[in-house]
């Protein structure tokens, strides 16, 4: 399978992307993902949800999250290609599975670009303006984009630093005062189960952009030793972030005054008073702008997987020559983004967004759980705890949501049934068969024309175990 899997650095010529990022690229473009908006927002829903028991959601939501980067990053390292899940549920699982865990990530994801530029949005315009810089955010960063992976990940980098020292601001203020007035409520949350389920998974998808980092495993340099990495690293650096600013929270406003307010970073920077509300308003736009960007860009590669192996379009394949970006399906999403911004306000489809990550990280762990021995770099145990968390954790989402997710995935499921029995009918095979019929043991594009390397000339990494080799046989 694996369409366009290449040597460690260098490109396939046939559409595969270029690979220009570094360590240090990988982890700031996770860390822009999971330091967004979400750290400035998240907080006061969860406290709501489980009062003082906050911080055990956060430590719930947290292990969950290690559970599926650990995984994410395993199958990373055996297949190094754009696409993410979607590629690894191919591999390991079938096609059906692999094309649910893409087409949900597309999906919902797309519903949130359009949220994220309409948070920041409402955080910098009037409200008559809201929609229109929006709409002009989203061009702007679709534009940066199309300029290529590493102008991504240097804008990223700057938000990321914005958004840091932002954070760093109410730490500092929240360490060293605490509110003197009564919070506007008096009574202290109840904390049940529940509530701290649901405040998990509230900062869970707070803080699950590692996943960004996998989508992107065509375009780093030495992805088996990379990826890996990057997803641990920026795991860890989110985690300590987010778990440092809960204690801040707590010590200043307590879990009342966080969960009365729907922006607590910014209440804290009020008690010292002077611009600093102006400073944090600042981090949460950069943070915003940022995870924005990095949702862009994994929803264009996992697309651009997708349309590689036709189960979208086979015309959105297609790579620019000079800056390797997939540009057709980058500035068709970008498009459908400016259209979601202008026609909605999006809080079903974020629910269904909800549902959609939960459903991609599953099969992740499915996928992980199934790999050999030889491809195994975490226990077995880890993937089993990752899809029961992600079980538990849906289970927890309001009806509505679950109901959305639910008709967005029979929607695509169907539509993939249709188109699959077309092909059929005109005797052109789907991409996941060879000619032969079956599911392939190594052969697409990238492993039919030789047993163990692709057509450019034996990919030393696939055969060291980035594998194009079949569903289930030894290297894949």
């Amino acid at each position: 399978m694996m369409a366009g899997v290449t040597g460690p650095d260098r490109p396939h010529h046939g559409g595969a992307l270029l690979r220009r990022l570094t360590l240090r690229d990988a982890v700031v473009i996770g860390l822009g993902s999971m330091i967004g908006a979400g750290v400035f927002s998240a907080f006061a829903p969860a406290a709501a949800a489980a009062g003082g028991w906050l911080l055990v959601g956060l430590a719930l939501a947290g292990a969950v999250a290690f559970c599926n980067a650990t995984s994410s990053a395993q199958l990373a390292a055996q297949y190094p290609t754009s696409g993410g899940t979607y590629v690894y549920g191919r591999e390991r699982l079938g096609h059906w599975a692999g094309f649910a865990a893409g087409w949900c990530f597309v999906v919902g994801k797309t519903a949130s670009a359009a949220a994220m530029a309409l948070t920041f949005a409402t955080a910098v315009a009037p409200e008559a303006w809201v929609k229109p810089v929006a709409v002009a955010v989203v061009i702007a960063l679709t534009a940066v984009a199309l300029a290529g992976i590493t102008r991504t990940a240097l804008v990223t980098r700057v938000l990321v630093v914005v958004a840091l020292l932002a954070l760093a601001v109410v730490v500092v203020i929240g360490a060293t005062h605490t509110a003197g007035a009564p919070t506007p409520v008096t009574a202290e949350p109840v904390a049940t189960p529940l509530g701290v389920l649901q405040s998990a998974g509230l900062l869970f998808f707070a803080f699950a952009g590692y996943a960004r980092i996998a989508t992107l495993g065509e375009e780093v340099v030495d992805p088996a030793r990379t990826i890996p990495r990057a997803v641990t690293t920026a795991l860890a650096g989110a985690l300590v972030v987010y778990a440092v600013v809960a204690l801040v929270l707590l010590h200043a406003l307590g879990p009342a005054g966080t969960a009365a307010t729907p922006a607590p970073l910014s209440a804290v920077a009020d008690l010292a008073g002077g611009p600093w509300s102006v400073v944090v308003r600042t981090g949460a736009a950069a943070a915003s702008l940022g995870a924005l960007l990095a949702v862009v860009t994994g929803i264009g590669r996992t697309a651009f997987a997708m349309a590689r192996e036709r189960d979208l379009p086979h015309a959105l394949a297609a790579v620019h020559p000079r800056t390797g970006v997939p540009h057709r399906v980058q500035l068709l999403l970008g498009a459908v983004v400016c259209v979601l911004v202008l026609v909605t306000d999006l809080r079903g489809a974020i629910g269904a967004s909800a549902f959609g990550v939960l459903l991609y990280y599953a099969v992740a762990n499915a996928a992980a759980w199934s790999q050999d021995r030889e491809h195994r770099r975490y226990p077995r145990a880890l993937a089993v705890a990752g899809v029961a968390g992600c079980v538990l954790l849906v289970v927890t989402l309001p009806p509505a949501s679950v109901l959305a997710g639910v008709v967005v995935l029979g929607v695509g499921l169907v539509a993939r049934l249709v188109t699959t029995a077309v092909r059929g009918r005109s005797g052109a095979a789907p991409r996941g068969r060879d000619r032969a019929g079956g599911d392939r043991a190594g052969g697409d594009r990238a492993g039919g024309d030789r047993p163990g390397g692709d057509r450019s000339g034996g990919d030393r990494s696939t055969r060291r175990g980035g594998g194009a080799h079949g569903p289930r046989g030894h290297g894949g």
